[in-house]
């Protein structure tokens, strides 16, 4: 008997659910620059060409740091920063890239935030004319993996209470040097052999910075510093990151980046990227909503496609109206961070509403493929999982609401 042969009650065995479906109800995004539209359509070309192995490597926990290269390879790390060596990409061009990576693959999302969002960014703002020189270009083309080391294992929500600590010393030969002592948890990239921006709390009696928090370039091979991945992951299986322990990593003294002053300057780069979650979700709320669209309408039940049942009709109403908000808030919110009026607390609120309204998305694709939509062949469970992770990272949706609670009643709730 052929392995092809169709026995009765298999003449269809898979469904092709994962394809870009276009969905744009409201015409959001049929009027924008060339400019823009080419580096959304170079995203398109780079997630067709990645897409496939990422599954597999998802199902596998295994992180291709090759195909994250080839995201630097095909300039689409720049992350709409401003400055001279780097590539100009609008806010929309930026959200529209973030937005096509993150639908095909959360995993290669979470590496455009951390390489580009976090690392880059942090590096562009603060970084001497030194450290520009020598990194920004590498940490754009991919050519080094970079990674932004905030979190700890004791202080995520709370990361202003960071303990690990940066002391000055004198080093064996006379010259002045930084030991690095601490934890850090959650770190993309933190195991990937490249670099380190780390953020610690100058620990110097007397001096001017004491008691300040300040980030530091650390190459992840200097002696002290480990960095373990961790396992056990159930969302974005295809990044790695890292537990690190830093036991008295020495740096010179000019690895501080010196625009760094205070933990400000550390939420200066989260409220830019939380933009980018935003329009992350968007990504994964528009694979889920495509995919469950065409299982409706090929799926036959009772004699008829799905799509024909009243309850289906509303549940991808439902889908779609939720899809058309988040796109909304991303227009709306790229137009203003081009115009320079973007909040941070706008910011907050797009990132707030994109990924609860993205659960309610995938968790309705879930249930509408039945129990096709576990199978990490049809896309949505992936997703599922990894909307959960985005959900958390760059703020929690409780730190969001005390935030945005905070801009609208001129009260501050936080303990």
């Amino acid at each position: 008997m052929s392995s092809d042969a169709i026995f009765p009650g298999e003449a269809v065995t898979s469904y092709d659910l994962t394809g870009r479906g276009g969905t744009d109800y409201y015409e959001l995004f049929s009027d924008i620059p060339a400019s823009d539209r080419a580096h959304w359509e170079r995203a398109q070309a780079y997630v067709d060409e990645v897409a496939p192995r990422m599954l597999e490597a998802w199902d596998r926990a295994e992180y291709p740091l090759d195909a994250a290269r080839r995201m630097g390879e095909m300039d689409l790390m720049v992350d709409g920063i401003d400055h001279p060596a780097l590539t100009r990409m609008s806010p929309l061009a930026a959200g529209l890239v973030n937005m096509e990576i993150s639908r095909g693959d959360g995993s290669l999302g979470t590496v455009l935030a951390v390489q580009g969002g976090l690392a880059l960014r942090t590096l562009a703002l603060f970084g001497s004319a030194a450290q520009q020189e020598r990194w920004l270009v590498p940490l754009a083309d991919g050519s080094v993996l970079g990674s932004f080391a905030l979190t700890e294992p004791d202080h995520g929500s709370d990361s202003v209470s960071l303990e690990t600590v940066a002391r000055r010393e004198t080093a064996a030969d006379g010259t002045g040097e930084w030991v690095l002592r601490g934890a850090k948890k959650w770190i993309g990239n933190g195991a990937s052999g490249g670099i380190t921006l780390v953020w610690a709390r100058v620990e110097d009696e007397g001096a001017e910075d004491h008691g300040s928090v300040r980030c530091f370039l650390v190459e992840q091979d200097r002696p002290g510093y480990l960095g373990t991945v961790i396992t056990g992951k159930a969302s974005l299986r295809a990044i790695h990151q890292a537990h690190i322990r830093l036991d008295d990593v020495r740096v010179p003294l000019d690895a501080v980046l010196p625009g760094t002053r205070s933990f400000k300057d550390a939420s200066t780069v989260l409220y830019a990227t939380r933009s980018g979650v935003a329009w992350s979700a968007l990504g994964h709320a528009t694979a889920c909503y495509e995919a469950a669209l065409a299982y409706a309408t090929t799926r036959i039940q009772f004699g008829k496609p799905l799509a024909k049942f009243q309850m289906v009709q509303e549940r991808l109403t439902h889908m779609l109206e939720d899809l058309t908000a988040m796109q909304l808030y991303c227009r709306r919110m790229a137009d203003m961070d081009e115009a320079g009026t973007l909040r941070p607390t706008q910011a907050s609120l797009a990132k707030f509403h994109n990924t609860r309204a993205a659960r309610r998305i995938a968790q309705t694709a879930r249930d509408l493929l039945g129990g096709n939509g576990i199978l990490l062949e049809n896309g949505v469970m992936q997703h599922m999982a990894d909307i959960e992770a985005i959900h958390t990272y760059e703020g929690t949706e409780s730190v969001q609401a005390l935030l945005i609670g905070r801009d609208i009643t001129g009260m501050s709730a936080f303990a």
